[in-house]
């Protein structure tokens, strides 16, 4: 039933929903089965498909027999083990060479964050000695103007 239902194609029922003089030719084309339309309703057209009996002439048309299996050799089945062997080892290589690409870039995304952790530390530990210079030498004229005005007063 399936199979005979992807048959119909879904243009044809859209042309016959929006077409209803070529919905005549279209229902009923089919060997096994018969399409007819019921009356049209709210949600869209519907249809009512009947499959007919199968008949022992059409079971012979659809049976499809596999190609006969030719007889394999020794040298063939030699020849397509070592294929397989030889696929095994290059999807091998391709998984490791998949991981060694990994852990490159895992290892200069590590490098990368070292480097911009001792760089802003770097930077860090800058600011903070230009800072204390910067106190000290204000503290040092601060001192330096109350020894000013202290010698004033006396």
């Amino acid at each position: 039933y399936k199979e005979k239902m992807k048959e119909i194609s879904v243009l044809s029922l859209i042309c016959s929903c929006l077409y209803p003089e070529t919905r005549k030719n279209i229902m009923g084309d089919f060997e096994d089965m018969d399409i007819k339309p019921i009356n049209k309703r709210a949600s869209g057209q519907a249809f009512e498909v009947i499959l007919k009996p199968s008949s022992p002439v059409s079971d012979v048309a659809h049976c499809i027999t596999s190609p006969p299996k030719r007889d394999l050799s020794l040298e063939d089945i030699q020849k397509k083990l070592e294929a397989a062997e030889d696929r095994r080892r290059s999807q091998e290589a391709q998984v490791l060479r998949a991981l060694a690409e990994k852990r490159e870039h895992e290892r200069d995304v590590l490098l990368k964050a070292m480097e911009e952790n001792s760089s802003f530390s770097r930077m860090a530990e800058e600011k903070l000695q230009l800072k204390m210079e910067q106190n000290e030498e204000n503290r040092q004229a601060y001192l330096a103007a109350m020894m000013v005005r202290l010698q004033e007063r006396v």
